[in-house]
């Protein structure tokens, strides 16, 4: 069962005088079992209905107990069962109005039946299958408007790198807003450049004969590429000139 942690402090903190938690230490909590999970995910969840969170007069997010083991039994089915959010969210359904519900058992996708009702294959760190995708909520027209944009691109036949998901996430939160993909175009080359910028960095030592000096490079590469994403999130906080929660 996830553990909530206490405390008490202002909206940013990990808790106030009430027992609610702010997103941020709803993150990191669900991070325990959740590695992968983001603050988009979070407010994705929530944008779906998932999840309803109270709201403070000036906004923001506060989270109590059960929506936070609400939000890791979702998480938990998306992973395990890689149930699309629909099913999910009947299954949650039921559960409250006090039903002993099973989790239903999925099969895999063929000829004619609805690709986000098959079982994927059990995903890699580094590579997770289309199915997937379907499963976490993404439809298949969207699907194939990101990938004509090139802002979703397979690594092989129908598998994606693991980060698709966050992105699929992200895509769709900014669709709400009526940001479409042809609007990312520039972002997408922007993300392509600094990843050129890194991979120029570390080249010499992806190359290098020593193996721990090769090791070192993936070491290398994710820091890089956290200090660029951060100086990119302080870029464009400082040209709107706002500040984020």
């Amino acid at each position: 069962m996830l553990q909530t942690p206490s405390g008490g402090a202002d909206d940013g903190a990990a808790a106030t005088d009430t027992g609610l938690l702010s997103i941020g230490a709803v993150l990191n909590v669900l991070r325990e079992e959740f590695p992968e999970v983001t603050i988009s995910k979070i407010r994705f969840l929530e944008s779906e209905g998932l999840v309803e969170p109270r709201r403070t007069p000036s906004g923001y997010r506060k989270f109590s107990a059960e929506d936070v083991e609400r939000l890791g039994h979702v998480l938990r089915m998306q992973r395990d069962h890689y149930l699309p959010l629909k099913v999910i969210r009947e299954h949650l359904a039921a559960m409250e109005r006090g039903e002993a519900v099973p989790l239903p058992a999925l099969s895999r996708a063929g000829d004619g039946e609805d690709p986000a009702e098959c079982v994927p294959e059990k995903p890699t760190a580094a590579r997770i299958g289309r199915c997937q995708l379907l499963a976490a909520g993404v439809d298949e027209q969207r699907l194939a408007e990101w990938e004509s944009y090139g802002l979703l691109v397979p690594v092989g036949d129908g598998v994606y790198d693991a980060e698709a998901v966050t992105v699929a996430g992200l895509l769709m939160e900014l669709g709400r807003y009526g940001i479409e993909p042809r609007h990312l175009r520039a972002m997408k080359a922007a993300a392509e450049r600094e990843a050129g910028l890194v991979e120029q960095v570390v080249a010499p030592l992806r190359r290098h004969r020593n193996p721990q000096t090769r090791a070192h490079a993936e070491d290398r590469t994710k820091e890089l590429a956290g200090l660029t994403m951060k100086l990119h999130a302080a870029l464009v906080r400082s040209a709107l000139g706002v500040r984020l929660p």
